[in-house]
């Protein structure tokens, strides 16, 4: 049989309340009988019956001062005998019969400190000392109703106080567990706390970084195209009224498609935007790059259809960043703008026969990293194809389906 190994550390004791509650009540009925009982009380008895059962009750209260939890195996060995002493010593000194009772707590107070199997054998040896009692005053004990009545009821009280210690004991360790979960579960939601805060710091600062990418695709193209029809009018103004009056007129409408693209923004933030189209973006950000001078052209292949909005919003800012740096540094002549909406993946090329750069040069200026930074979590890739006098090409390839960051 197993037993359940004793715990020198940890909860206060189980049943605190049972010895002191069984002290009172055998001091109680050993002096009422002694009170009742026929004759001249014998008070030399009575008085050790009262000592042993005090003397019990101080042994308990210093236990508990020493040790508040459970007791250490050693301390509860002799604390054991003691107690078995003074129980032995209380039985002698009892008249009534009623000091038996005391009995009871032996097992109680071995389950505790040292396990069920401890238990058991000392409720055995209770129970074959009151037998050996029983055989060695009283003859042929065994036809008397009252004595093995009273062996039958000790030794079911003994089985009773087992069960009773083994309920107390996991009913507390269960307490002791619950106890933990609760604790650990107050650190769980400490820590997801954290994590929220943190989460919404770094949701905070993506949309910083998301809107200051907005800004810099969308106004930032716009005010470019505004600068150039601007100094196109200033150059023309002595000159030809109707390309000053044209230009004038561009650069109106990049104005309005600059707060076009504010209030795009803002309808983003509201979560009202409506439907993205590629194809349509892109006819209309062509149309009004340059003011209808017809450098750029456009060119659409495939189909756009089922293609994530995230993807085709992130094509569209990388083909007003690649349209934006063609028209303010590379003195081109001709731009060509292509998208080709592939079944795997979306291919965007940005071309001019401007003056080029060294390959080898600094190209990473804010509008090259921010065109990086938004199509890295998508799985995209740009390419810039250039050499002094031979243009630029700017190549811009992002899978269709999101590509998860470990294969990144």
């Amino acid at each position: 049989m197993s037993s359940t190994p004793a715990v020198t550390t940890g909860p206060a004791r189980p049943l605190p309340w049972l010895p002191p509650v069984v002290h009172t009540a055998v001091l109680f009925g050993g002096l009422y009988g002694v009170a009742v009982a026929g004759g001249p009380p014998d008070l030399p008895r009575a008085a050790a019956f009262s000592l042993t059962l005090l003397l019990l009750a101080v042994l308990d209260h210093a236990e508990r001062r020493r040790f508040p939890g459970r007791t250490p195996p050693r301390p509860a060995v002799a604390l054991l005998l003691a107690r078995l002493t003074l129980y032995v010593a209380a039985n002698v000194a009892d008249t009534s019969g009623v000091a038996r009772a005391l009995l009871v707590l032996v097992p109680i107070a071995a389950f505790f400190a040292f396990g069920r199997r401890a238990s058991i054998v000392l409720s055995v040896t209770c129970t074959g000392l009151l037998l050996a009692k029983n055989t060695l005053r009283v003859p042929q004990w065994f036809l008397r109703t009252d004595l093995v009545t009273d062996l039958l009821m000790s030794g079911l009280a003994l089985v009773l106080a087992i069960t009773m210690a083994g309920v107390a004991l996991r009913e507390q360790e269960a307490r002791v567990r619950l106890g933990r979960a609760l604790a650990e579960l107050g650190d769980s939601h400490d820590r997801l706390s954290a994590y929220a805060a943190r989460v919404a710091e770094l949701s905070a600062t993506q949309e910083r970084n998301r809107l200051a990418r907005e800004f810099h695709d969308g106004l930032g193209h716009h005010l470019t195209a505004i600068a150039i029809q601007l100094e196109k009018a200033a150059a023309f103004q002595d000159l030809d009224a109707d390309a000053v009056r044209h230009a004038i007129n561009a650069a109106r409408g990049s104005a309005d498609r600059a707060l076009d693209e504010v209030r795009q923004s803002v309808r983003t933030l509201r979560d009202e935007s409506e439907p993205f189209s590629l194809s349509v973006a892109l006819a209309d950000l062509v149309g009004h790059s340059d003011g209808g001078a017809q450098r750029v052209t456009l060119g659409l292949s495939g189909e756009e259809r089922g293609h994530p909005v995230t993807l085709l919003t992130a094509l569209y800012r990388a083909a007003q960043e690649g349209l934006t740096n063609a028209h303010r540094h590379s003195g081109a002549a001709h731009i060509a703008l292509s998208a080709e909406y592939g079944e795997h993946e979306t291919r965007l090329v940005i071309s001019d026969d401007g003056l080029g750069f060294p390959s080898d040069g600094p190209r990473d200026g804010f509008g090259l990293r921010a065109m990086r930074e938004r199509l890295g979590p998508l799985g995209g890739e740009v390419m810039i194809d250039t050499a002094p006098g031979r243009g630029t090409v700017v190549t811009v390839t992002v899978p269709r389906e999101p590509v998860p960051e470990p294969a990144r």
